[in-house]
């Protein structure tokens, strides 16, 4: 008897990106890096599965709920969340207890227990194994259901492959017929009214109707057409700026090595199954892209001011001069008191043991100097995060323009 091929929404997704990097991550069972924005995805759907639970007869208050964030955060430092500093982990923290607070100023009132939240189906149909996750079925009587997905990202719109794939799932998975049976017991039949896409950042709903049979049965040859090309080894790369800028599996793609990656074997010689490296063919620019070129313009123009400054700041301390002039600008220094941490990993550590990691969002050198001024904050606290601090003198540089 033929396995069943395990496949999901993702899986497609990324063969459809690039077949050579489905097969690194699913062939050869490479991981991927850790990437912030699933571990900020993974953590508020956490929450929201956590309110909704159909198996808690009350629903949490947002204390509760922001108690369980904090601690499902808590849980993995950011080098394992995929940040690439503290400071961005906690602002990451910060933007997750804000869209938490949001969620209940707008939604606590109508708080209703759905059919089921975060219900991994896993069905098999036409020789494939089919897993899904699916954040939220709402039931809405008489069979009907609604699909709603979470959305965590900078901005949401609609993918039809993902609706799609949900819909297909839904009216053909035994276990959910049978859950919705357990409510509704004369129901034959599972029909999808709504798809919806939920985008918790800004509480934005885009609700879909049902997909029309055609447009289902298209979609599903794609599903089975991709599926064959796995079972086939059809794995050749697909190369281009967007989806090689971003891959972790750049130092050993062919495309930029020459030479075919075969696990545990090593490589195989340059050019035994492989053409010679090659340099990606260059796609048409999208709006996106163009976008994405003037941020990183812009970025390395900032960074270049920024190190100018430095240098700026240093020949004039050099020269103990408070201001200089060039030909259009003047520069004037300005000296800020602060306090410094000694150890800002140690600092946000203690800040999560005392339980203040709370009442200081995003730990800067002011809001920990609030938290020695803090009524509230017991002495013993205050003076184990004194130990970490050091008076220091900030020295800022003020352009103005002379002419």
């Amino acid at each position: 008897m033929v396995r069943n091929l395990s496949f999901s929404y993702s899986k497609m997704g990324m063969y459809k990106e690039c077949p050579q990097k489905y097969k690194f991550r699913y062939v050869h069972m490479l991981p991927e890096q850790p990437k912030y924005y699933f571990a900020f995805g993974t953590a508020l759907h956490e929450v929201m599965e956590y309110i909704y639970n159909p198996e808690n007869p009350a629903f949490p208050s947002l204390p509760e709920a922001l108690a369980f964030f904090d601690n499902h955060w808590n849980k993995t430092s950011f080098e394992q969340k995929g940040y690439a500093s503290v400071e961005k982990e906690l602002a990451g923290y910060a933007e997750g207890r804000r869209i938490i607070e949001a969620y209940y100023a707008k939604n606590a009132e109508s708080f209703f227990h759905p059919l089921s939240v975060e219900m991994k189906s896993t069905l098999d149909i036409d020789g494939l194994s089919l897993i899904s996750i699916l954040d939220r079925i709402d039931y809405l009587g008489g069979g009907k259901v609604k699909i709603l997905d979470y959305k965590t990202g900078k901005t949401v719109q609609r993918e039809p492959d993902q609706l799609y794939m949900y819909q297909k799932v839904v009216e053909n998975s035994p276990a959910i017929k049978s859950l919705v049976q357990q409510k509704d017991p004369g129901v034959k039949e599972l029909r999808v009214e709504q798809l919806s896409f939920y985008h918790l950042p800004t509480l934005h709903e885009m609700t879909f109707e049902r997909a029309p049979d055609k447009e289902i049965f298209d979609f599903w040859q794609g599903v089975l057409n991709v599926a064959d090309n796995i079972r086939a080894g059809k794995f050749d790369p697909t190369p281009g700026e967007n989806q090689c800028r971003w891959c972790d599996y750049r130092n050993i793609c062919p495309v930029f090595t020459g030479k075919e990656y075969n696990g545990p074997t090593g490589y195989a010689a340059r050019g035994a199954s492989f053409p010679p490296a090659a340099t990606p063919d260059p796609q048409p620019k999208t709006v996106q892209d163009e976008l994405s070129d003037k941020i990183d313009r812009c970025g390395a123009l900032l960074d270049e001011a920024k190190q100018l400054q430095k240098e700026i700041i240093a020949l004039m301390r050099e020269q103990n001069f408070e201001r200089h002039f060039g030909k259009n600008y003047k520069a004037e220094l300005s000296r800020i008191e602060k306090l410094e941490f000694t150890d800002k990993n140690k600092v946000v550590e203690l800040l999560r043991t005392l339980n203040l990691l709370s009442k200081t969002l995003v730990p800067t050198y002011s809001t920990v100097a609030g938290l020695l001024t803090d009524a509230s904050v017991p002495e013993e606290a205050k003076a184990r995060l004194q130990a970490f601090t050091v008076k220091a003198q900030d020295v800022k540089l003020n352009l103005e323009k002379t002419q």
